[in-house]
């Protein structure tokens, strides 16, 4: 299927030579297919970037730049939205994966709900691929004021509108950018909306900063702090916020899903 508006899918990696394969193949079995994937590698000292190389080789869609200090997330991220041509921005990390009509459900749903910033569900997987029997379900709607205590965009699903909001970047810290990208484009839009169907892969890894509960609070109040500029009484006070939001009433969106 052919569709005429362009998507740039931004792709951070480092030392992923044992998920990116798969990342690129669902991003080549979209339904949609209008679409550049920009992979930032962020000085991988694996096989990533022959693996990656040989993909843009076969597949002129797939375009890679190569950092050759590393510098986080943010920077990666930061470097591929720099290069993208896309009208409309998407992210996908370079161990989760896409459904196949990701990112045609998206667009009409876009279109038919003039939305700028659009979210969906996604189920859990391990390692090896396997599903966990967990999904995080999307809110309908989500404001500003949500989103800042606690992060409800998976940014494996999110993509917005670059001709409604422009390109937004990342602050420059290690962890929770995302989040902190993803609140700036809903104060920008008034609005993210949300698809409840899942439509994504999130692979929860070992030692992932959400299984740390310490490391989790830890990045939490540097977002406060430098991302948002809170002092050191108002990040407290949200961070009270967020583990109230996080525990009571995040969880909540997380269900099991039917073994088979």
């Amino acid at each position: 299927m052919k569709h005429d508006v362009l998507i740039s899918i931004i792709t951070p990696s480092y030392n992923s030579e044992q998920f990116i394969a798969e990342t690129i193949a669902s991003v080549q079995a979209q339904t949609y297919n209008n679409w550049e994937m920009i992979i930032v590698d962020d000085a991988s000292s694996d096989t990533t970037q022959q693996i990656i190389e040989k993909h843009a080789q076969q597949d002129s869609r797939i375009k890679y730049h190569f950092l050759t200090e590393n510098s986080g997330a943010a920077v990666a991220r930061n470097k591929a939205t720099e290069l993208a041509k896309g009208a409309f921005v998407a992210f996908l990390d370079a161990d989760d994966l896409w459904m196949p009509q990701k990112l045609e459900k998206q667009l009409v749903f876009m279109n038919q709900h003039s939305a700028a910033v659009c979210f969906s569900s996604y189920d859990m997987i391990d390692e090896q691929g396997e599903t966990l029997y967990k999904r995080v379900v999307a809110l309908k709607e989500l404001s500003y004021d949500k989103q800042l205590v606690s992060n409800y965009v998976g940014n494996l699903t999110g993509i917005y509108n670059v001709e409604k909001l422009g390109k937004l970047f990342s602050p420059n810290i290690r962890k929770r950018q995302d989040w902190a990208l993803w609140l700036k484009s809903i104060e920008k839009a008034g609005m993210a909306y949300g698809i409840k169907e899942p439509l994504a892969y999130y692979r929860v890894r070992t030692g992932s900063m959400s299984s740390n509960k310490l490391n989790l609070l830890k990045h939490n109040y540097i977002f406060y702090r430098k991302a948002l500029n809170f002092g050191v009484f108002k990040s407290c006070l949200y961070l009270i916020r967020f583990l109230i939001e996080h525990f009571l009433v995040k969880s909540k969106q997380i269900t099991t899903t039917q073994h088979t």
